[in-house]
């Protein structure tokens, strides 16, 4: 702002000059404003803590159920996977048991249909296994939006000035205190105030857990690992 009226000044100075108008000198332009005083960091004393923010998210009760909900969606193509599997793996048993007096033109027919066969499992385990990372991608992202705003309000509340988040495998945390972990209070603070019940255990691999679940090579209703 100083600079665009330094300008303007300047320029009228030699307008009045070249037209005579006028012999009175500019105005000079105002002073720059000082600069504010820089603000000197201070020490306070540190309470930090710690979440396994990924676990916390599917430890939910809304977790748990997206998850649940995806492994049912996906039951009926992973047991159409399983059945082709199992095919392809008798049809190479019974290539493999196959007398020595097969011919080679049967043999060869044998072996156009395992890979067929083959191909066909693989196009249909990968396309399952792209769609159901997908389904898991979107789920977690609804409510880890959710449930990062429980999280930052309790750490706000209980006064803590640091939050390191432990999720990864390649967390820089090697040891800390058990007490700083904050990962089960955020969860069962997001259960109270969302209103969303535990699901319903259809089996023995639906037991709640605190860890995310991680796809394998087909879609399975598996519980996460812990």
């Amino acid at each position: 702002m100083n600079r665009t009226l330094a300008l303007v000044s300047a320029l009228g100075a030699g307008l009045m000059t070249t037209a005579g108008i006028s012999q009175t000198p500019a105005a000079p332009a105002p002073a720059a404003p000082a600069a504010p005083a820089a603000v000197e960091p201070q020490a306070i004393p540190a309470k930090i803590a710690l979440v396994a923010f990924e676990q916390a998210v599917f430890a939910t009760n809304e977790g748990q159920r997206a998850v649940q909900g995806i492994q049912d969606k996906y039951k009926p193509k992973k047991d159409q996977i399983d059945v082709l599997s199992k095919e392809v793996d008798s049809l190479k048993a019974q290539l493999q048991s196959a007398p020595a007096t097969l011919s080679d033109e049967e043999r060869a027919s044998r072996l156009r249909n395992i890979d067929v066969k083959e191909k066909e499992l693989n196009r249909d385990a990968e396309d399952a296994q792209t769609a159901y990372n997908a389904d898991l991608q979107e789920a977690y992202g609804k409510v880890a939006t959710k449930v990062s705003v429980t999280l930052k309000d309790y750490v706000s509340k209980n006064g803590y000035t640091l939050l390191l988040d432990v999720s990864g495998q390649q967390s820089n945390v090697m040891w800390a205190v058990p007490s700083t972990d904050v990962t089960q209070a955020v969860v069962t603070a997001y259960n109270a105030s969302s209103g969303v019940a535990a699901p319903i255990p259809s089996g023995p691999s639906a037991a709640p857990t605190t860890a995310r679940p991680r796809p394998t090579t087909t879609p399975k209703p598996a519980a996460p690992k812990q």
